[in-house]
């Protein structure tokens, strides 16, 4: 009598015992993935070189409306640059900020130049930890100089000739359009 009656119990505890196992084999509903922002790893680079500048070390240019030009040998941070004085010449009277053309290698800097005047131009002058010449990776452009002299002839004063001097195209200017600012919304009363 024994036997019939242990064979219900023993499939009873089975099965008691196999309900926790079960439940947990069981996976849980998949969880949606939340959106992070996309990161850029740059992979390691040399310090940027420059290659080029316009005026070259040591020319002398005309007078007048000057296009500062300066190549690097890779692509760069637009809105990463320094500039200033350099040793042994005059202040060259400039805007404030450099333009990074489309190729993102060359910077261009509207300035004016007096005649009979050595410019001396600093890039990246005694800049650590601030603002400078930097590529993608935001390796710093090492510190360097321009000087160039001017002239007494005739001056350029037309935009269109100094970007012509420099070899640069119609559509590589050194200042760009602001955008155009919002109109207000006029109200009248009902």
């Amino acid at each position: 009598m024994r036997a019939p009656l242990l064979a219900p119990l023993l499939g009873l505890t089975l099965c008691l015992a196999s309900g926790p196992v079960m439940a947990q084999a069981a996976k849980p509903p998949a969880e949606t993935p939340t959106p992070v922002s996309p990161v850029t790893v740059m992979p390691p680079t040399q310090k940027p070189k420059v290659v080029a500048t316009w005026p070259a070390g040591g020319q002398a240019v005309a007078p007048g409306v000057l296009v500062l030009k300066v190549v690097f040998d890779q692509q760069m941070t637009p809105r990463d640059f320094a500039y200033g004085l350099g040793t042994g010449g005059d202040t060259l009277n400039c805007l404030k900020t450099p333009r990074l053309l489309n190729d993102n290698k060359t910077f261009v800097l509207l300035c004016t130049a007096l005649p009979g005047k050595t410019y001396a131009v600093a890039l990246n002058p005694d800049a650590p930890g601030g603002r400078a010449f930097s590529n993608l990776a935001e390796n710093r452009a090492e510190p360097s100089a321009l000087t160039f002299t001017t002239g007494t002839g005739e001056p350029v004063t037309k935009l269109r000739d100094a970007i012509k001097a420099a070899g640069l195209g119609d559509l590589d200017m050194p200042v760009e359009e602001a955008p155009d600012a919002p109109q207000a919304a006029t109200r009248t009363a009902p």
